[in-house]
């Protein structure tokens, strides 16, 4: 079993390597400057490896970059083992990262809060206090039922 810094440091490889490959190695038109990988996951048994990956584009481009990424994956595992020396080359496995869609879930939600807050401030913008403007007892102040009538 290896330890954790070597996956880690196997896992930054492969994520360079297979960057580097996709942006100038592989003539695949359906990648190309369109995939980003963003992170690289390695098994505690250094066997397997997962790519995440990301697409500039719509979800056509989405699907042509997996169908190139399947196609390309022999050359870039073989790209893999050529850089890392290991004894066994991880198999890859390549996924799509759902980074983009929670940051614009994020975002929705974000434009939403702004939105709710805006309208808060308009209904609060002629309101006047319920009482005072400064409910506090100070010093020196008496309120009537402090007599002892109580």
């Amino acid at each position: 079993m290896a330890d954790n810094a070597r996956a880690k440091k196997l896992a930054d490889l492969i994520r360079e390597v297979v960057a580097e490959k996709l942006h100038r190695g592989i003539k695949d038109p359906r990648l190309g400057t369109h995939v980003t990988v963003t992170d690289t996951r390695v098994t505690g048994d250094l066997r397997e490896a997962t790519v995440f990956y990301t697409v500039y584009g719509d979800e056509e481009d989405r699907k042509a970059a997996a169908a190139g990424l399947e196609s390309a994956k022999g050359v870039l595992r073989s790209a893999v083992g050529a850089a890392a020396g290991v004894k066994h080359t991880p198999s890859l496995t390549f996924v799509a990262d759902a980074l983009p869609e929670n940051a614009k879930t994020i975002d929705e939600a974000l434009a939403r809060a702004k939105a709710a807050d805006e309208e808060v401030r308009k209904a609060s913008s002629g309101a006047a206090y319920a009482g005072e403007a400064d409910p506090y007892r100070k010093p020196g102040e008496s309120d009537e039922d402090e007599d002892g009538d109580a």
